[in-house]
């Protein structure tokens, strides 16, 4: 696929998530939320997640403005709109966006931001505080799309500004031979742009169709690889907990030069 089929693929593919099921596909250890448990889910990663990383790192939790790439229906975006003058809230499902601000319209201090699948263009460089992303770039179906996209975060940093963001970094296999086989298959007819046949086989094979495709099974990446990722772009890896698990999470400060 090209770059612009990719990102096509990927903002379908997350519609209908959207219209099926959003806060499920967004967090999807659940199968029922209501509005209530989808954001207090939010503020608890926030605690849980989040605050203990900076703590540990002496990094603050709070400032002018930030970014949250992937904010999908907003789960954790109220959660930051709290603690920040600005929040930039970048999703590539005009659906997810859709849903955010019906949810979220009386918070004034929000803006969502439609992505295009390869950039944070109109975002200028150096301009914010923070930048965060959780359960977005394990979606991607290609690594280099994440380390691009790791790329505009450091970009958009103002020097000394924080990053924290989680990606795959499970590099062994995590289901045996036949289901791997299966799901080989499935993401196959995805990228051949097979998307109806590829959501039939997913179907076929007891999968959720909806998960079909490398718009939900993307790329892991090995913990290395993203730390020289993090280097070129101009950042200082602080710490990366959860090496080689699926749930990685790499934080540190942009130094506003390039490797």
């Amino acid at each position: 696929m090209t770059d612009s089929s990719v990102t096509k693929a990927m903002r379908r593919d997350w519609d209908e998530r959207a219209r099926k099921n959003a806060f499920h596909y967004i967090a999807s250890w659940r199968r029922e939320w209501d509005n209530d448990s989808f954001f207090s889910s939010g503020e608890e990663d926030f605690s849980r997640l989040v605050a203990p990383i900076l703590q540990r790192r002496g990094l603050p939790a709070s400032g002018r403005a930030m970014l949250e790439l992937g904010c999908g229906a907003g789960r954790m975006t109220h959660s930051f709109a709290k603690r920040f003058e600005r929040v930039y809230a970048f999703d590539l499902s005009p659906e997810m966006l859709r849903r955010a601000r019906t949810i979220h319209k009386e918070r004034s201090n929000i803006l969502w931001l439609l992505g295009n699948g390869a950039d944070l263009s109109c975002i200028a460089c150096g301009s914010l505080d923070f930048v965060f992303s959780y359960l977005v770039l394990q979606h991607l179906p290609e690594e280099r799309l994440a380390f691009h996209y790791v790329h505009e975060l450091l970009r958009v940093l103002r020097p000394g500004g924080v990053f924290l963001f989680q990606f795959n970094g499970g590099l062994e296999p995590t289901m045996n031979l036949r289901g791997r086989a299966a799901w080989g298959i499935v993401d196959a007819l995805w990228s051949a742009r097979l998307r109806g046949v590829s959501r039939w086989a997913a179907g076929m094979f007891g999968f959720d169709p909806c998960a079909a495709g490398k718009s939900w099974r993307g790329a892991a990446i090995a913990a290395q690889s993203m730390k020289d990722s993090v280097h070129a772009a101009g950042g200082e890896v602080r710490e990366l907990s959860g090496e080689n698990t699926p749930m990685s999470w790499c934080c540190g400060v942009a130094s506003g030069k390039q490797g």
